[in-house]
């Protein structure tokens, strides 16, 4: 915290800030002169009752006139400040960085959520994280736009969009978020709010948090190897989802700047080059106080709000924890183009409701999808991140939803939580089990050495796959802020798998105990792009590294598959006698009528693989591969017949308690229709154990196939 200036060199300072002379002064106060002039020069203080009329003479609050720390500014206008453009002639038709990424909500959600994890405040709390949607109409509309000073701003749209749009794509997008905002008097504002977060520290424009996030460019100011981002770009996503360009910022501060902690306000306005009433300039504009330290008297830097403007400007905080605000002004997503799917019945939503609705179910699904694992805790080890997401229609709650990962992805929930609380087995032997396996990576050293390493032991989670798992048989991978990097499906498992979900925890998500945790996160981190949504080769990795240390990379990939298939692998059910049960490999023609046929009417497909157990309940589980040669006639449907092979005698029907299609045919009526063009087709059946004639461990099966639809003999 800057120490307090003394009181007369200070008040000397308000006053020529504030255009005032001591007369001025003296005259507002009812004091003579020289008692103004006694306090200027330091022969003497004024009483507290003086000091509270001063206070209301500039303008300001009486804990800025005792600290000191900072020039008086609440008398000060807010004013817009817009970048003159280069002196050279050179333009910039927007920001670059916010071409990186998508105007989606998505992205946003991943970028944002990630930089409010990386500025965790206290690392044995969650971060709580809050997305609202507030649509605003009417005449909370033009409240809101009197707020930002829209006057002053429309003149600058109006110049981007004169030209139809030719200056390029931000002009277009401007363009259709104004021609939304007058064509149906709406505005969209989206806030993400975080608490338990460090906030925006530091000087307006010296090395810190505030002028990494509201001044510059490509600059992270993250130092923790652990972080998730580490380019820069993220907060770029935060203007890239305005159509507008326009941010509005509210911090409260985890250590104080100028003496104070809460309502420090400053907004950004990102706008590509623009000629307005003859004076070109640059993009960027700010919206803040005049800061009487710059040499251009119309620089506007933050200010120290109050209640009213931050509540006028949509941007009042639910508690004073420290943390940020950003209010998106005009968001869209251009993924909620797309027909509804979230979790509102799409025939209970209005045209108006639309946007909204398919925002907030987009906000859900990709938190839930990207960061169940830091909504995940266990044992003694609490979530990293606690999230919600609301909408408004001006000022009225119409949806509050907490974003619970055990509803979104149960399954893997499941098995991070067993991971921390200790409960882990060896092997998958039961439903809701969760297998544990170490996975090896050797961290190559810095500095272009090929050989050599850090040894690490990264950890293997494999659990049954549940209903609600909408793609099973997959592999996520994160390292230690848990966001989910890799999504990846694991290839040539075996046929008769159940469903599963697996999870690689690597560096300090494997535990800050595990063997060169450290390593592999600094190592990870280098791999991963702007979008932070995979590991590979990367520019980083080739200079610090070495230009072949991607292939650890690759090595680990391969590693965890391979144990993945292990953990899933279902050992063969075991006979009495100690032998494996067996199957008959054999299709046989059978069933329908005995009425000859051609020979291309009767083709069956041919048997490629057939792969069976006996499950725990006693019921044969079977997969069977097929291979569609080009004499099979896919019109005709083909009923899979099961039946126990006995060695003398009919052999008795085994009927499917259940029959599902896999891969190239579907179950129609008990029988499989073969999809036309497919070479190959997959089906997996489960017999009804109540209905066996004799114990499935006491004999074999075999399966036929009959043309044509029909109930088993």
């Amino acid at each position: 915290m800057k120490a307090a200036e003394d009181f007369g060199p200070w008040l000397a300072r308000q006053l020529k800030n504030a255009g005032k002379s001591q007369t001025d002064l003296a005259e507002e106060l009812g004091m003579t002169r020289a008692a103004v002039s006694a306090w200027i020069v330091g022969r003497s203080v004024p009483r507290d009752e003086t000091i509270r009329a001063i206070a209301e003479v500039l303008k300001t609050d009486l804990e800025t006139i005792h600290t000191r720390s900072a020039d008086a500014q609440l008398g000060l206008p807010v004013s817009w400040y817009h970048r003159p453009a280069h002196a050279d002639g050179g333009r910039e038709y927007g920001n670059a960085a916010a071409f990186a990424f998508e105007a989606d909500v998505e992205v946003l959600a991943r970028e944002a959520t990630q930089n409010s994890l990386d500025a965790r405040l206290d690392p044995a709390e969650p971060v709580r994280v809050r997305y609202t949607l507030h649509e605003l109409t009417g005449e909370a509309l033009a409240r809101f736009r009197e707020a930002i000073d829209w006057e002053h701003l429309l003149p600058h749209y109006e110049a981007l969009t004169a030209g139809n749009g030719k200056q390029g794509k931000v002009s277009r997008t401007i363009a259709a978020g104004l021609r939304d905002m007058y064509q149906h008097d709406r505005l969209v504002l989206l806030r993400v709010d975080d608490y338990n977060a460090t906030g925006l520290t530091g000087g307006d424009y010296d090395d810190g948090l505030f002028a990494a996030v509201v001044r510059r460019q490509l600059d992270s100011h993250k130092k923790d190897a652990g972080a998730g981002g580490s380019y820069g770009l993220g907060k770029a996503t935060l203007w890239a989802t305005s159509r507008l360009g326009l941010v509005l910022i509210n911090s409260t501060l985890s250590e104080p700047h100028e003496g104070r902690t809460e309502r420090r306000l400053i907004g950004r306005l990102d706008l590509p080059w623009r000629e307005v009433d003859g004076r070109e300039l640059a993009g960027p504009a700010w919206f803040g106080r005049p800061d009487p330290a710059t040499k251009s008297a119309d620089i506007v830097r933050s200010w120290w709000a109050d209640e009213e403007t931050v509540e006028k400007l949509h941007l009042t905080r639910e508690s004073a924890a420290p943390g940020t605000s950003f209010l998106i002004v005009g968001a869209h997503d251009v993924a909620s183009l797309v027909p509804f799917n979230g979790t509102v019945d799409e025939e209970e939503i209005s045209e108006d409701d639309d946007t909204v609705h398919r925002m907030h179910a987009r906000l859900v699904d990709a938190l839930g999808r990207n960061f169940w694992a830091a909504m995940t805790g266990g044992g003694d080890h609490k979530p990293h991140l606690e999230v919600s997401v609301r909408t408004y229609r001006d000022g009225v709650l119409i949806r509050d939803e907490h974003v619970d990962p055990a509803v979104t992805q149960p399954s893997r929930t499941r098995a991070l939580r067993a991971f921390l609380e200790g409960d882990t087995v060896d092997r998958l032997a039961a439903p809701g089990q969760v297998a544990r396996a170490i996975v090896p990576l050797n961290v190559p050293l810095h500095g272009g050495q090929s050989r050599g390493g850090v040894p690490h032991e990264a950890v293997l989670l494999v659990t049954h796959a549940e209903d609600a798992d909408s793609r099973p048989n997959r592999l996520v991978s994160m390292r230690g802020n848990r966001m989910t990097v890799k999504d990846s499906a694991v290839t040539n498992v075996p046929i008769g798998t159940n469903p599963f979900q697996a999870i690689l925890l690597t560096g300090r998500a494997a535990g800050r105990d595990a063997p060169g945790a450290e390593a592999a996160e600094e190592f990870l981190r280098a791999s991963e792009p702007p979008e932070h949504n995979k590991w590979g080769q990367t520019e980083e990795l080739r200079l610090s590294y070495s230009p072949s240390a991607y292939r650890r990379i690759a090595a680990l990939t391969t590693a965890a598959n391979t144990a993945v298939r292990d953990l899933v692998a279902v050992p063969r059910a075991k006979r009495r006698s100690g032998g494996e049960a067996k199957i008959a490999g054999r299709l046989k023609v059978g069933g329908g009528t005995k009425k000859a046929r051609p020979a291309a009417a009767t083709a069956l497909p041919e048997l490629d693989n057939v792969d069976a157990l006996i499950d725990e309940t006693g019921a044969w589980s079977v997969t069977v591969d097929l291979r569609v040669s080009a004499g099979v006639d896919t019109d005709r449907p083909v009923t899979p017949v099961a039946k126990f092979d006995v060695r003398s005698g009919p052999r008795p029907a085994a009927p499917w308690k259940d029959l599902v299609a896999v891969s190239g045919c579907e179950v129609v009526d008990g029988a499989l229709q073969l999809l036309p063009g497919n070479r190959k087709a997959v089906f997996r059946g489960v017999t009804d154990v109540s209905r066996h004639p004799v114990r499935a461990q006491l004999t074999g099966l075999v399966v036929e196939l009959r043309i044509g639809k029909g109930e088993q003999a």
